[in-house]
């Protein structure tokens, strides 16, 4: 009997044992928790991979393409526009008008271009060609200013169809609205940095009439943000002026000249690149604020709503008033 009960208790504690051991088995190995398949994990996703090269190889032959473009534009493109637009052009300015009426001309243009959606940077190369960077930054400032300020007041005209059709590209819209909203020196801020992006300065003018951007930091922030742009197109004119005299006329470049060219040239490069990365930085964040009120925004059912006209909130004692 002893002996049968020590068998006994022998083989409880060897079943015990066993039932730990099975247990920290099934804990350790054969787990309960959801694993995916070995062939999801080892096996590896052709789609990505595939998209990824479609991808590299699109980006490459944009590359090649572009780098063919420009070197077909510097062999044939290049020697054409400067025998037949702008030597001839530059001939033509010296004898058919005197500098005061083509300074007259070239405010005249910069002022009406925008109104009618024209671009007017050849009007900025002229007045850099020509005037140079004292008189020509004057004749710009003052033209693009004009240019700025009538777009404006004739969309005050025509709010409702403005609005209508900006309902096309709702993200624009939201991002115009987000950076009319704020304080005087956000709007401001904002109207700069959209006068520095690659935003078209033309269609801005009109959509901004839609919001509740006041005049006043619209004008301050157009004109700031256009100071950059009038050196460049300035020192892009005498640049082409200075090539345009060296190929066909009789003037030699000396070698500190040509230096000073280069290193104005990539200067200018790198000036234009940092103000579009960092306007494009500023307007992703404005974009990524839009997205994150966008939820709230069709939660309530409201889009982009046209805000009240400035002569509008001048009902209430709050509000500013709209200088005319």
């Amino acid at each position: 009997m002893p002996n049968s009960s020590e068998e006994l208790g022998l083989h409880g504690e060897n079943s015990v044992q066993h039932v730990k051991e099975d247990s920290e088995y099934v804990r350790l190995v054969i787990s309960d928790d959801p694993r995916p398949a070995e062939g999801d994990t080892l096996q590896p996703e052709p789609e990505t991979r595939t998209k990824s090269l479609i991808r590299w190889i699109r980006t490459l032959a944009l590359c090649i393409l572009l780098v063919i473009i420009i070197l077909i534009f510097l062999k044939w493109g290049v020697p054409f526009l400067f025998e037949k637009v702008l030597f001839p052009l530059m001939q033509w300015e010296a004898t058919a008008f005197g500098r005061p009426v083509l300074a007259i001309v070239l405010i005249a243009s910069l002022a009406l271009f925008p109104v009618f959606l024209i671009p007017s940077g050849p009007s900025m190369w002229l007045a850099g060609m020509i005037f140079g960077y004292g008189l020509g930054f004057v004749i710009i400032m003052v033209g693009t200013t004009i240019g700025m300020v009538l777009p404006y007041w004739v969309g005050l005209l025509f709010r409702d169809r403005i609005h209508q059709w900006l309902k096309r590209w709702p993200q624009q819209a939201a991002m115009l609205r987000l950076a009319a909203e704020g304080s005087w020196l956000h709007q401001f801020r904002m109207v700069a940095l959209f006068r520095v992006s690659p935003f078209p300065y033309t269609i801005f003018n009109y959509a901004i009439v839609v919001t509740s951007m006041r005049f006043w930091p619209y004008l301050c922030g157009s004109v700031a943000g256009m100071v950059p742009e009038a050196f460049i197109y300035i020192y892009s004119g005498r640049l082409i002026r200075t090539l345009a005299d060296v190929k066909y006329g009789n003037y030699h470049m000396t070698t500190v000249e040509i230096v000073y060219n280069i290193i104005s040239f990539i200067i200018a490069v790198l000036t234009i690149i940092a103000f579009t990365v960092y306007a494009k930085r500023a307007l992703k964040e404005l974009e990524r604020g839009e997205a994150n009120g966008e939820e709230t925004s069709t939660s309530t059912g409201s889009g982009f709503e046209m805000n009240k006209l400035p002569l509008e909130r001048t009902k209430h004692p709050t509000s500013s008033s709209f200088p005319l």
